[in-house]
């Protein structure tokens, strides 16, 4: 494998450590998003334990506890991803704005998802979050792959 790799979407760029390592980008995006998927858990446990603190009886409290998980896990997942993995170069607001437009996405949908089989299934908030990370994991590939990352031949030049 070349010091510069030409990646799904267009991606151009000298590959991140991960994928030096494992050589596959696929792997080196699922391992950071291992990382990220337990990174982004302590965050919803975190948030968990402070909205319970604060009024553990709230209707809101699920919400509140999904948004705030989620755009902490995703900025951080932001910065795994473009330094580890796709190791792309310029445009950071740019691939920030879409980064964060394919995690609300994911948000839309935990939030669509989760609230209910929470409080009308009665599942515990933790176990409702892990079974809907795997959905979570696969918006993820495909929409920063070919999305947030993705550079036009242009700009790969």
């Amino acid at each position: 494998m070349t010091n510069e790799t030409e990646a799904i979407g267009g991606m151009a760029g000298p590959d991140g450590p991960f994928l030096k390592l494992f050589r596959n980008r696929g792997i080196a995006f699922i391992l950071v998003g291992g990382m990220n998927t337990a990174i982004g858990f302590v965050w919803f446990i975190a948030f968990s334990a402070l909205f319970d603190w604060i009024d553990a009886d709230a209707a809101w409290n699920v919400f509140a506890v999904i948004l705030a998980s989620q755009w902490t896990s995703a900025t951080c997942a932001f910065f795994l991803y473009r330094h580890l993995v796709f190791r792309v170069t310029g445009h950071f607001w740019l691939d920030y704005g879409r980064f964060l437009l394919v995690n609300a996405t994911s948000a839309a949908l935990n939030l669509l998802v989760v609230p209910p089989v929470v409080l009308w299934l009665g599942w515990p908030k933790i176990l409702a979050q892990l079974a809907f990370t795997v959905v979570i994991a696969v918006i993820s590939w495909f929409g920063h792959s070919q999305f947030s990352f993705r550079r036009s031949k242009k700009d790969s030049a």
